[in-house]
C-alpha cells in the first residue's frame, strides 16, 4: 500500500518513493557480510507482506520464500540471530479493499501470512516480531492519514488499532506449533511527563500515557483495554466502541513470550481543551529548553529509557525485554576525508548503553538491544532527509560508508556493552555539534 500512497502529490517530503530505497533487497549478502565485518550479533529486518501474498488472500509466492530464507542462512551462518518482523507498518494493496486494518477480514489475511513464513522459516528464526508499533499504524496511517493508507478518521483509527492487536493474537496461536523461537510484539512506547507540577498537567500526562502505552501494553501483557482511555475513544467517537467483541481481549492477553520495546524520546504533557482538532483534552509541549535534541528536534533523554524499563519490569514482572529500536537522526555527511564523523550518535549510543546497564542491574530481564537503523533508509512520510543509520547511504548510487559511530557500536559489542573498555575517543576531538552543543 506504500507503492500507491507515494504516488500521492505531496505524501512524501522532497517526492521520492521506496522503490529502490537502500537497495538491500538486492545488495543482501554484502549487507550481510558487512553486519560480519561489524561483529554484530543479531540482525532485526522485516518480511514484506506484499511480497509474500501479493494478493492480499490466497496464493503464496515461493520465491519471495526463498529469498527470506536465504538471508536467514546466510545470517545463521556468520552467527548472527535474525529477529524477524512480519508487520512494519505495510501490506499488500489489495486488502484496500475493505480499507485494510479498519476491517476485520484484515485478521485473517495477517494469520494467512503469518503461516506462511513460520511454516517456511521457523525452525530457524529465534525472535519473531508481528506487529511494529500499533500506535503509529493507527495514528499515522488511520487517525491523522499521514502514513499509508492516508485515512484520517478517529472510528478508523481505533478499528485499525485494534484489528492490528488482534491480529497478533491470531497469528500467535497460528504460528506456535511452527516456531521454535520466541515471538512478541514490538509497540513504540513513550514515557509521558507533566509540564508542570500542576494536577491538570499531572491528569494529562497520564491520559496520555494511557493513549500511547496502556492501550496497547494492558491488552497485551494486563488484563485489557484501559477503562479511562476507553471511556476517552467512547467521547471522541461518540458512542461505543462495538469493535471491541467479546473474548477479542482474552485472544490478545498472554500471547507475548517477550516485549520489544522501541523507545526514542518522551512526551511532555500539558492540560489543553478538547475543540475541533484536539480530540482529547492534552496537547504536546515543547522539551525543556535545556534539553538536547536530534537533528529532527527529537528530545534526547537516556534516563526516560532507564525509567521506562523498569516500569516495564515493575508492571509486568517476568516478561522478557527487548529494545528493538533506538536510535538518533544525525544528519553528518562525509567530509574531506570521506569518513562520517558523527559524534553525536557515539555520544546518544553510550548514554542509552548506560541507561540499559542501570536498568539491567536493577533486575530488568533485558535479552536484546538492536539499534535502528543499520543504514540510513527511506523514512516513509520525511523521504531520505532524516539520517538513523550507522552506516551511510549514498542514495543515488547505494554507496555505504561505515560512520564513526558504526565502529564504535561494533566495540561496545565484542566488549559486552562494557562502557570503560572502550573510550569516548571521539568527544575529546570534537567539541561542537551542527547544533553548536556536543551531544
Amino acid at each position: 500500500m506504500w507503492d500507491a500512497f507515494v504516488r500521492r502529490p505531496g505524501a512524501i517530503e522532497g517526492g521520492g518513493d521506496a522503490s529502490i530505497a537502500v537497495d538491500s533487497y538486492r545488495r543482501w549478502r554484502d549487507d550481510v557480510e558487512l553486519l560480519a565485518e561489524l561483529g554484530m550479533r543479531a540482525y532485526r529486518f522485516s518480511i514484506g507482506w506484499s511480497r509474500v501474498v501479493p494478493d492480499g488472500r490466497g496464493r503464496i509466492e515461493e520465491r519471495a520464500l526463498d529469498h527470506y530464507e536465504r538471508i536467514v542462512d546466510a545470517l545463521l551462518e556468520r552467527g548472527i540471530a535474525p529477529v524477524v518482523t512480519l508487520n512494519h507498518w505495510d501490506m499488500p494493496e489489495a486488502l484496500m479493499d475493505r480499507r485494510g486494518w479498519v476491517d476485520r477480514s484484515s485478521v485473517d489475511a495477517f494469520v494467512h501470512y503469518a503461516e506462511a513464513v513460520a511454516g517456511r522459516l521457523g525452525d530457524r528464526v529465534p525472535w519473531w516480531i508481528t506487529q511494529n508499533e500499533p500506535w503509529i499504524i493507527q495514528l499515522l496511517g488511520y487517525q491523522l492519514g499521514i502514513h499509508a493508507p492516508g485515512i484520517a478518521d478517529l472510528g478508523a483509527a481505533v478499528a485499525a488499532g485494534h484489528h492490528v492487536l488482534l491480529a497478533h493474537g491470531a497469528a500467535y496461536d497460528a504460528m506456535r506449533p511452527l516456531v521454535a523461537g520466541r515471538i512478541g510484539a514490538a509497540p513504540n512506547l513513550l514515557p509521558c511527563v507533566p509540564a508542570s507540577d500542576s494536577d491538570a498537567d499531572r491528569a494529562a500526562a497520564w491520559a496520555s500515557d494511557g493513549y500511547v502505552n496502556r492501550w496497547f501494553l494492558e491488552p497485551l501483557l494486563g488484563q485489557g483495554y484501559p477503562d479511562d482511555m476507553r471511556e476517552h475513544w467512547e467521547r471522541a467517537t461518540g458512542g461505543p466502541l462495538d469493535v471491541i467483541r467479546d473474548g477479542d481481549e482474552a485472544a490478545i492477553r498472554g500471547r507475548s513470550d517477550f516485549l520489544g520495546v522501541n523507545y526514542y524520546t518522551r512526551r511532555v504533557m500539558q492540560a489543553a481543551e478538547v475543540g475541533p482538532d484536539r480530540p482529547f483534552p492534552w496537547q504536546v509541549v515543547r522539551a525543556p529548553e535545556e534539553s538536547r535534541l536530534s537533528d529532527e528536534g527529537t528530545e534526547i533523554v537516556p534516563d526516560a529509557l532507564r525509567e521506562l524499563l523498569l516500569r516495564l519490569h515493575r508492571e509486568y514482572p517476568g516478561v522478557p525485554l527487548m529494545i528493538t529500536e533506538n536510535g538518533l537522526v544525525s544528519n553528518e555527511t562525509p567530509q574531506h576525508d570521506g569518513e562520517v564523523h558523527d559524534v553525536r550518535r557515539i555520544r546518544y549510543l553510550r548514554q542509552h548503553v548506560a541507561a540499559m546497564a542501570d536498568a539491567v542491574a536493577a533486575g530488568v530481564p533485558l535479552v536484546g538491544y538492536t539499534h535502528w537503523s543499520l543504514f540510513d533508509n527511506f523514512e516513509w512520510s520525511l523521504g531520505y532527509r532524516p539520517r538513523f543509520g550507522l552506516v551511510y547511504v549514498d542514495y543515488p548510487t547505494g554507496e555505504r560508508i561505515v560512520k564513526h559511530s558504526a565502529r564504535h557500536y561494533a566495540a561496545l559489542v565484542a566488549a559486552g556493552g562494557d562502557l570503560a573498555a572502550v573510550p569516548e575517543h571521539a568527544a575529546a576531538e570534537s567539541a561542537v555539534d551542527s547544533l553548536g552543543a556536543f551531544g
